[in-house]
């Protein structure tokens, strides 16, 4: 199984695999239409690529595996295992959270038509406020919470923070008139989405009650 690995993520790597190199094998079985794996075998020697290339990309393989990548994983040190983890652990996941809070932060300034501004780090630490949309003499709030739903739902603890929190947002409304809003993302596929859609109404009637709108 290791072997299998190796050998796979070494192919993919120098595209030994691409269109290019193999040929059109998709297509090329489709046309074929073998009913067993020797029908395939003589079709594609006699038609794609003969099994010399095949034998040939195999031995190039076998070099860069040998030769190249053994080269690399000599020049590997435990500390730079250590520095990747660490960059993966806790510089990565940083990025990808900001990238998806900013993101969110694109949708919710487009559907709204306003400007967000991002919230000073004392605002954060007193109202635990991220964002904040200016109207006239007052202030709402805009708290964004990246949410997962892979190995389970984490709603039910979010919900619970936002209870405590609760105290320190009405605090924010008292202070500068506006209320405080949780918005809710999650990643579908590539992009990410605002979870709790109907915040967008919520915030806009909040935006007229201060007249902003």
């Amino acid at each position: 199984m290791a072997k299998e690995w190796i050998l796979n993520s070494a192919m993919n790597r120098f595209q030994l695999n691409f269109k290019r190199n193999v040929g059109p094998t998709s297509e090329s079985i489709r046309t074929c239409a073998p009913k067993s794996v020797e029908e395939w075998r003589e079709y594609y020697y006699a038609h794609v690529k003969p099994e010399e290339h095949i034998v040939d990309l195999g031995k190039k393989l076998y070099v860069k595996i040998t030769e190249v990548i053994a080269a690399e994983v000599e020049a590997v040190s435990e500390e730079d295992c250590i520095t990747y983890m660490k960059q993966l652990v806790i510089d990565r996941t940083f990025d990808g959270y900001m990238t998806e809070i900013k993101t969110v932060y694109g949708q919710l300034e487009r559907q709204l038509g306003v400007k967000i501004e991002p919230a000073s780090d004392e605002w954060d630490r007193l109202f635990n406020v991220d964002f904040y949309i200016k109207a006239g003499e007052k202030f709402i709030g805009l708290q964004i919470k990246p949410i997962s739903f892979s190995g389970g739902t984490q709603l039910p603890e979010i919900f619970k923070e936002k209870s405590i929190q609760s105290e320190t947002h009405q605090r924010f409304t008292e202070k500068f008139g506006g209320k405080v809003f949780y918005i809710y993302s999650y990643k579908s596929g590539e992009k990410k989405e605002i979870y709790n859609k109907d915040v967008i109404d919520e915030i806009k009637a909040e935006m007229s009650r201060l007249g902003l709108v």
